[in-house]
């Protein structure tokens, strides 16, 4: 126990930041800001070391976000926020400036010139021992000063800390005295939560923030702001220093010895005389909150209800009880057994969140990871956390592997952001596993359940309840896992039913994040070429993750995230004039009009369009596009590189996107690459060392190449016009571009417009033309460069990929000539030239898989139906059409070799017999398959 009088000396102190009088005139000159221990006593530099000592042995915190930057302007003062006051997080927020190079917490902060001497550079916007109107003392010296001297420039610095990240669920005393929720933490809980959750400790810093444009923002804000700016400056002229005994809270949260009961030390403060500028400080202080509650919201997610609960909410919900009356009319059951079955439908799918589960998962897949890729690449996260806190956020990745669900909730995790709740289907609900993604990420629905109403009824209702409780969610839009590398057509389902919540009732606005997912390695390669040969689909299971845990010693290299730019619900409202809260908040029933429909249709292909967009050109994308392209998939290893290079040049002087992300690594490093995956195989000649595809891989290498087959497939039609016509008016490229580009973009999701393709492919044809690999000759008219030359080869080897895409389409039109039309539905041209593609690829094309894509035939039907060349039926599928088929098809020699036309109509060439016999037998195929589901 320190006797009082020496606390007295000890703690009497320099003059606090309340100690600017009128009587020390010589400490308000003019000079440099000052950063000084928070207390000159050696005491308080003591309990500061050893407190600070012990805390860091117990908590190891995870820093959650970027660091701040600062600007070099030493004349800034800059000071931390944090929303509620504790000993243990002012020496954690010291130490992790200390750690990171930031300016110091608990350092005091001396500015002579404009009367600003803080003990430490904190502010606290809540104590527990403040009145209920009492306001943060030293952000209100702080709004003081920068009133009253117009050059003063403060930054403040907003911190979140978590004790622990479970949401708050109130059905364990162990969570309810651990987890960081949204209760004030008592001292009691906070020294419980330094030995039970110090290593599960987080801390964010947030951008910083300008004192002054937080003011002034806050007074062109609010109606009375004019007002309040008069009084506020005119008190200020004529304020006087009045002495008072009033200790701030921060000084006593740095001075924990002091008996602040009983022991005052006297200051000096600045007190304006009118309303206005404590109105002025309470408005800041009340944004300061709100910003870090949401901010805290955003890393939490929001509050849980207990499974059961949240299933019982569900079934007596007014849209459910509503759906449920129906099911009973129409099926003439009990409303007691409808709603039975709607029970088991909800605990069906709804997920059973358990922070103990997501942490086990989290220390799992970061040793995980280490063991099957060289790194996590994440590309343009801050925009995600840029919204996270006043939209719902929707993330809709591709889908490429099973490892998707876990990579992006653990990226998304680890970066500070709560966790989605992820849609996947229940074939991914087996034993061990199944439980385990229910409490973690999954909430399963089954594959399909069109015609089961209450089903659908009750997946609605809980898609309705997750967002407007704010719950950030992820679903697949397509639906499935692309076995062939390029997007599939998305599926407009889970699009739809977040549209139909969105407009029953507006919580946050709804945002989408489209998510990139590229990994050079992928676990069910092999899996994927076999389906698509026509293998049954391997069902989930127990064996199955096993068998997938003995690849865990083999090299995967690196995976890749890109978040792309966000698709804001509200702006397609506007665009299809789609009113807010336009449907009953108590029905799950309500259609959608036509404009929503088509709104829906049209978000679902800017979704995958953006995803393109946000492509990452990986070295193993690369190296597949350059060595499919090449004769026998070999190249010798100097026109290797400079093919490579070629390409890297061409992506990086006109960008398929400003988020497509671009490989940084060297031609002869991403070679070497290749070979370290075992992907690509160097052979020793004394002429120059051969590269090629390594055995048996070229089939997995079409997947990554198809992967960027977007952002290259223009430049490729382009040089296949010139390469396989040697001479071509700029005319008649544009107008066979124009032609053909509708196929192509419905393929692949190509973003650029169709009545601006002129333009576009004029910077196409530029960029060609600086590179060399064509040549412009003086009438307007584009040629090849020498037959001999190096330009050559590479032309001819980047006109190679669109062949493929281009065999596609003739093989369809020539297929739909030969038949003629209203002789065939939709579903059997699709199946025919399945069929077709499967012979053609083994025959003619080194069995590469892209021609046993039924998606790929499917997407160039719909496009010839949406663009009018091809009419069906509603009652028979049948299709029709007119010469204009024939027209498109005649483009094709101007793109492939007479050799390979021959080819495909040679394999085109069905006879009655023929087709019956195949329609039998596919259709025979499909009902076993279909029994084997049942």
């Amino acid at each position: 126990m320190i006797p009082k009088f020496l606390k007295k000396r000890i703690f009497k102190a320099p003059v606090t930041a309340d100690s600017t009088s009128e009587n020390n005139t010589s400490e308000t000159d003019a000079g440099p800001i000052v950063s000084k221990p928070y207390a000159n006593a050696p005491i308080n530099q003591l309990y500061r070391k050893l407190s600070g000592q012990l805390l860091d042995v117990a908590v190891k915190p995870k820093l959650l976000g970027e660091l701040p930057e600062f600007d070099s302007d030493d004349q800034i003062l800059r000071f931390y926020v944090l929303q509620d006051y504790s000993r243990s997080n002012s020496i954690l927020i010291d130490l992790q400036t200390q750690e990171h190079n930031l300016p110091p917490a608990l350092v005091g902060v001396n500015d002579a010139a404009h009367n600003v001497k803080e003990n430490a550079a904190i502010i606290f916007l809540n104590h527990p021992s403040a009145k209920d109107n009492q306001l943060s003392p030293r952000l209100s010296r702080l709004v003081s000063a920068v009133l009253q001297y117009p050059e003063l420039k403060v930054r403040l610095v907003p911190v979140s800390i978590l004790w622990g990240r479970a949401p708050e669920k109130e059905d364990s005393l162990f969570k309810l005295l651990t987890a960081d929720n949204w209760q004030d933490p008592s001292i009691s809980k906070q020294l419980f939560n330094i030995g039970v959750m110090g290593r599960d400790t987080f801390v964010q810093f947030h951008p910083p923030q300008d004192l002054r444009t937080i003011i002034n923002d806050s007074l062109k804000g609010d109606v009375e702001g004019p007002a309040i700016f008069d009084s506020v400056s005119t008190d200020l002229g004529t304020a006087d220093l009045t002495p008072t005994n009033t200790k701030s809270v921060e000084d006593a949260s740095t001075n924990d010895d002091v008996e602040t009961d009983t022991e005052v030390v006297p200051s000096y403060t600045l007190v304006a005389a009118a309303d206005g500028n404590r109105e002025l400080v309470r408005m800041l202080q009340q944004q300061l909150t709100i910003y870090l509650d949401k901010q805290r919201a955003s890393m939490l997610g929001p509050d849980l209800s207990d499974r059961r609960n949240l299933v019982d909410k569900l079934v007596y919900s007014p849209a459910i009880k509503h759906a449920i009356e129906m099911e009973a009319a129409e099926k003439g059951t009990s409303v007691r057994d409808a709603r039975s079955q709607a029970r088991g439908y909800a605990n069906e799918m709804v997920n059973d969140y358990s922070h103990s589960i997501i942490r086990g998962f989290y220390k799992f897949l970061t040793w995980l990871w280490t063991q099957l890729y060289d790194g996590v690449e994440v590309h343009h996260f801050e925009r995600v956390r840029d919204l996270a806190t006043d939209y719902e956020l929707i993330y809709v990745p591709c889908h490429r592997s099973h490892v998707d669900y876990l990579l992006l909730s653990y990226v998304i995790y680890k970066r500070g952001l709560s966790i989605p709740y992820v849609a996947a289907g229940d074939n991914l609900d087996v034993p061990v596993l199944g439980p385990l993604l229910r409490g973690a990420v999954a909430f399963y629905i089954r594959r399909s359940f069109r015609g089961n109403a209450l089903y659908t009824a009750v997946l609605r209702e809980y898609m309705h309840t997750l967002i407007t409780r704010n719950t950030p969610i992820e679903y697949f839009i397509e639906g499935g896992r692309s076995r062939s590398g390029r997007l599939l057509p998305p599926k407009m389902g889970m699009l739809a039913m977040t549209v139909h919540s969105q407009l029953r009732q507006t919580n946050k606005p709804v945002v989408f994040i489209p998510t990139y997912i590229g990994y050079e390695r992928i676990m069910e390669g092999g899996t994927y070429i076999g389906e698509l040969k026509g293998k049954p689909k391997e069902s989930e299971s127990l064996i199955g993750l096993l068998k997938v845990g003995r690849k865990i010693e083999r090299i995967f290299g690196n995976v890749h995230l890109s978040f792309g730019t966000p698709l804001h619900l509200s702006d397609f409202m506007t665009k299809f004039d789609v009113p807010a809260n336009s449907l009953p908040s108590d029905r799950t029933d309500s259609p959608l009009d036509e404009k929503t429909s088509a709104m829906v249709d049209n978000i679902g292909v800017k979704v995958m369009q953006h995803i393109n967009k946000a492509a990452v050109i990986t070295p193993v994308s690369l190296l597949s596009l350059v060595l499919l392209s090449a004769p026998k998939a070999a190249l010798d290893e100097s026109s290797c590189r400079e093919q490579i290079a070629l390409y890297q040049g061409l992506a990086q002087q006109l960008p398929y996107a400003d988020d497509t992300v671009i490989t940084d690594m060297s031609p002869q490093e991403i070679i070497d690459y290749g070979i370290k995956l075992k992907l690509i195989e160097r052979t020793p000649h004394i002429l120059g060392d051969i590269i090629q595809v390594a055995g048996k891989q070229a089939a997995l290498l079409s997947y990554f190449r198809n992967n960027i087959l977007h952002v290259f497939i223009l430049l490729s039609f382009l040089s296949a016009l010139v390469a396989r016509n040697g001479r071509i008016k700029r005319s008649r490229l544009d107008s066979i571009a124009e032609q053909l580009y509708p196929f192509l973009q419905g393929e692949l999701f190509l973003y650029y417009p169709a009545h601006g393709l002129a333009e576009t492919l004029n910077k196409k044809v530029d960029s060609l033309l600086s590179h060399g690999l064509i040549v412009e000759l003086s009438d307007d008219t584009l040629s090849v460069p020498e037959s001999n030359s190096k330009r050559y080869q590479q032309l001819q080897v980047l006109a190679t990929p669109v062949g493929q895409s281009l065999e596609r389409y003739f093989m369809t039109l020539a297929l739909l000539a030969q038949q003629g039309s209203g002789n065939l539905t939709e579903s059997e041209v699709v199946d025919l030239c399945h069929l077709l593609g499967q012979r053609l690829s083994v025959l003619y094309a080194d069995d590469i898989p892209d021609f046993f894509d039924r998606a790929l035939f499917t997407s160039f039907i719909s496009a010839l139906t949406r663009l009018d060349y091809l009419q069906k039926d509603d009652e028979t599928g049948i299709l029709t059409f007119d010469h204009r088929i024939n027209d498109i098809a005649s483009h094709a020699k101007y793109v492939l070799t007479p050799d390979m036309m021959q080819i495909l109509q040679q394999v085109a060439s069905l006879n009655e017999e023929e087709i019956t016999h195949a329609i039998t037998e596919i259709s025979n195929k499909k009902q076993r398959k279909f029994g084997r589901k049942r």
